[in-house]
């Protein structure tokens, strides 16, 4: 019998370990508490991805597509499937025979470094995540999201969303709970940092409470934490389901505190605040002992440890992040002499020499303390971070930085149009972050640029102003992602919307958690045409890298782009840009007949899809399984028209229509 079992759940970068589970793990050892860690996320990736998982979710896949042909007609949630279906055809010829191999490859030092090689491997890894989605449609699921048409509206969603035919995961968390039961743990704690992981999690839970019905079930992490603490009473209650009780915030002194409390035969329950660790140096290194290190879909081992926690600027009206209800957490370091300390024990111990500090925001001033003390001690450490692109980064300190181990920092760059960087109450003008980003990759450090469009107000020429800066800033920016401005509830923009030019948010009736929020401005700053070309001129920029979905190589701030990087050089994906990529099966693509025309199919059934949710979101502001029905039965049926049908791994036309009417199941659901 153990004190209490740690289990971190799908679905997110399998890549690396992540931090929740070992700083728990060498605190609760510390305090003499028995624990045994399970990183549920790599176990669950490792179980599915193989050939013989893969096959019987293609046989499944055939199955509903071969239904779906033999009907009359579809209604608009087959129409849906129908679509979803025929984009992974091609992934379910392909992906179970190949995946094994793609496997292997990321997880070998030679091949891994292989661009044709690394290519193949990853488009597999995409072509079997599709696969694993159309098996359960509606599902989309990576290893950022997972989602369904109602997931975690209601607490009867979690529970549906759980059941064996809608859950990929359903066989490895049987196969989870049996070992669990073996070890007797008298708390299983659940702990979930990402948005993705939070059905997983709930699904796991279910497993769980039917399986060791004497075992205390808590949950915590960011994503929970930020979820439930804007609830109480019923509404809190129902959603802390099937769980006990769940820690928010900082848990390393209130899950001390509960597994005793259980251990004595006392039963904590509901949501219990966790105290903030306020004397960073009582907080041991990260322990990894009992995690499957082997097992991570990576080469080499890369290490996240956190040498400081919370934002020490924690201004930024856009930002909720992290164990805060609004906002960052405070911030606070750990000594520099721990973290040498630390990273020597962690070095040692798993033969490692390459970390992720993993924080909200690190200050460049104890970078830079951190870096010199490397550099003096002969260390031989690389490692990556994210910090603001600060006045203080000179090309001085710069090159200490890489001197002492620095290969890549992601800067939050936000914006390059003052007004809208005063909005956001970034602190740090234009001119500083260009000098900061050119002075840091003049020292031969990987800058990656961290942007976004659409922050409230913003108008079609400030969002060109970004775009601009990075093309001048080419040269020096390794990487860069532009996303689009989104509103969390405890971002100061979601307190103060008034003041940010939003006319009014709202929630969604039927959205019992809340996780959804949406929000008007008072007028709009952009047409549709103006958003085009701001779409365009990004597209056309971002060709000028091999820019990679998270966690690939080539995504901000991920194992494998530290470990390219390190290999061939901060501008490798500039580099690689003018190289084509490979995709799976591509010399493979096949003809057969489809009975409903799929492409024009899924063009009309995702603009009514579009359409549904516009309705239910803008219009009738609620949701429900009964609405949408009632929404989708005004929906055409699909009659027959058979087509000839062109397919591969991830793409799907029509004979003599053009490649860029290709289904893409991402944009259905």
């Amino acid at each position: 019998m153990v004190d209490v079992a740690l289990v971190y759940p799908p679905t997110c970068d399998p890549t690396a370990p992540y931090l929740s589970v070992p700083t728990l793990t060498a605190w609760l050892r510390r305090e003499g508490i028995s624990v045994l860690p399970i990183d549920g996320n790599v176990g669950a990736w490792d179980w599915l991805l193989r050939r013989d998982r893969l096959a019987p979710l293609a046989e499944r896949a055939r199955k509903r597509l071969d239904r779906l042909e033999r009907k009359g007609r579809l209604v608009h949630v087959e129409q849906l499937a129908y679509a979803a279906l025929w984009q992974a055809r091609g992934d379910a010829e392909h992906a179970p025979g190949s995946i094994d191999d793609a496997v292997a490859v990321l997880r070998d030092r030679t091949r891994f470094f292989e661009p044709a090689d690394y290519d193949a491997a990853i488009a597999t890894v995409e072509s079997a995540l599709r696969l694993v989605g159309a098996a359960h449609a509606p599902l989309t699921v990576s290893f950022t999201a997972y989602r369904t048409p109602f997931s975690f509206t209601t607490p009867a969603a979690i529970a549906d969303d759980a059941r064996a035919e809608r859950d990929p995961f359903c066989e490895y968390f049987g196969a989870l709970a049996g070992e669990l039961a073996g070890a007797r743990p008298r708390v299983v704690g659940i702990s979930v940092a990402f948005p993705g992981q939070l059905q997983p999690a709930y699904s796991l839970a279910h497993r769980l409470a039917r399986e060791l019905p004497d075992a205390h079930l808590t949950i915590g992490g960011p994503a929970v934490t930020q979820l439930l603490s804007r609830l109480s009473g019923d509404r809190l209650a129902r959603a802390l389901a099937p769980f006990h009780s769940a820690i928010l915030f900082e848990g390393e002194l209130a899950l001390t505190e509960l597994v005793r409390a259980v251990v004595r035969g006392e039963s904590p329950s509901g949501a219990i605040r966790g105290e903030q660790i306020e004397d960073m140096s009582r907080l041991p290194a990260p322990d990894f002992t009992g995690l499957p290190l082997d097992r991570y879909f990576a080469p080499e081992l890369v290490l996240p440890y956190d040498p400081t926690r919370g934002c020490y600027w924690g201004k930024c009206t856009f930002c909720h992040y992290g164990l805060a209800e609004v906002g960052t957490a405070a911030y606070r370091e750990r000594p520099v002499d721990a973290m040498m300390q630390h990273l020597g024990e962690l070095a040692s111990k798993h033969a490692v020499s390459r970390f992720y500090f993993s924080q909200d925001s690190v200050s460049p001033k104890t970078c830079l303390k951190l870096a010199r003390a490397i550099r003096d001690a002969g260390k031989p450490w690389k490692w990556a971070t994210d910090m603001r692109p600060e006045k203080s980064l000179t090309p001085e300190r710069c090159a200490e930085l890489a001197e002492g181990g620095a290969i890549a920092m992601a800067y939050g760059v936000e914006s390059a149009a003052p007004r809208v960087l005063k909005l956001i109450d970034k602190g740090v003008p234009v001119e500083t972050v260009e000098t900061a980003i050119a002075n840091l990759a003049g020292a031969g450090v990987a800058v990656e640029a961290m942007c976004f469009t659409d922050f409230p107000t913003e108008t079609a020429r400030e969002a060109h102003a970004t775009i601009a800066m990075l093309e001048r800033l080419r040269e020096h920016v390794a990487l860069f992602i532009c996303g689009e401005f989104d509103l969390t509830h405890g971002a100061l923009v979601a307190q103060r919307p008034s003041d940010f030019g939003i006319a009014e948010t709202w929630q969604l009736a039927g959205d019992e958690l809340g996780l959804g929020l949406f929000w008007t401005e008072r007028r709009p700053p952009k047409s549709d045409a103006e958003r085009t070309k701001i779409d365009d001129a990004l597209g056309a920029l971002s060709a000028k890298w091999r820019l990679s979905r998270y966690p690939w190589a080539g995504a901000l701030s991920t194992a494998h782009t530290l470990l390219w990087y390190e290999r061939f050089g901060p501008d490798v994906f500039k580099r690689l840009a003018a190289v084509t990529r490979g995709r799976p099966g591509e010399a493979a693509t096949k003809t057969a007949l489809s009975r409903f025309d799929v492409v024009a199919l899924a063009e009309r059934a995702h603009e009514h899809e579009g359409a549904i949710w516009h309705e239910l979101v803008h219009e009738r502001r609620a949701v429900s399984p009964a609405l949408y029905r009632e929404l989708a039965a005004r929906v055409p049926h699909a009659t027959p028209s058979p087509t000839r049908v062109h397919y591969r791994a991830g793409y799907v036309g029509a004979t003599g229509r053009r490649p860029s009417h290709a289904v893409n199941a991402a944009k259905i659901w």
